[in-house]
């Protein structure tokens, strides 16, 4: 049972206690906002399961990310904007999905992808991530978010306590180096390949 004290905690304590690993703080935050997340997902999907499963989702995302957190974040925002994106990833891969079984039909079921094609793949994503590594930390952190967690510049930026703006920066310099780093390569291997 949850403890009375936690009940009484606002949303920013709440945050504060779940960066800390606290595990009833963020059983707290499910109570609180588990059942608004459901009705509001209910306006977008009549599926109940698949409401489930992106509930499960959101709350592990949330357990998962609980370290970039700002405790300043408005919790429902963040959650909401969670939602959002996984529900908007779940209609656009039910869209993507026919077209993708259609293209696995035609798909030669002999792989011809020799073992040097993925040791030249393997090498260039250790040198990009390398160079990733050599960023400035916030710039860095920012383009993970984007690329490996696939956020949005708002989820970032709530997440971050940055403005979308700063968020969109970040992105576009951390690009901007990448390509001047490996444009030369990258114009190698259009001409080879």
């Amino acid at each position: 049972m949850m403890a009375a004290t936690y009940k009484s905690y606002s949303d920013n304590e709440l945050i504060r206690l779940l960066m800390e690993d606290d595990h009833l703080a963020y059983l707290s935050i499910y109570e609180r906002w588990s059942r608004w997340l459901y009705v509001c997902a209910c306006k977008k999907l009549n599926d109940r399961e698949e409401i489930k499963d992106l509930l499960q989702d959101v709350f592990t995302a949330l357990w998962q990310n609980r370290h970039l957190l700002n405790p300043n974040t408005p919790l429902a925002g963040y959650l909401y904007a969670t939602l959002r994106y996984r529900i908007i990833k779940l209609i656009t891969q039910k869209k993507i999905e026919p077209v993708y079984f259609e293209s696995l039909a035609a798909f030669d079921v002999n792989d011809n992808t020799s073992t040097d094609d993925l040791v030249r793949e393997k090498e260039l994503s250790r040198l990009i991530n390398g160079e990733i590594e050599l960023m400035p930390q916030k710039m860095q952190k920012v383009f993970r978010m984007s690329r490996e967690f696939h956020l949005s510049h708002r989820e970032i930026a709530c997440q971050l306590g940055l403005s979308e703006a700063t968020v969109k920066k970040h992105v576009n310099n951390a690009l901007k180096m990448l390509r001047l780093k490996f444009a030369d390569l990258l114009t190698l291997l259009f001409l080879f390949f």
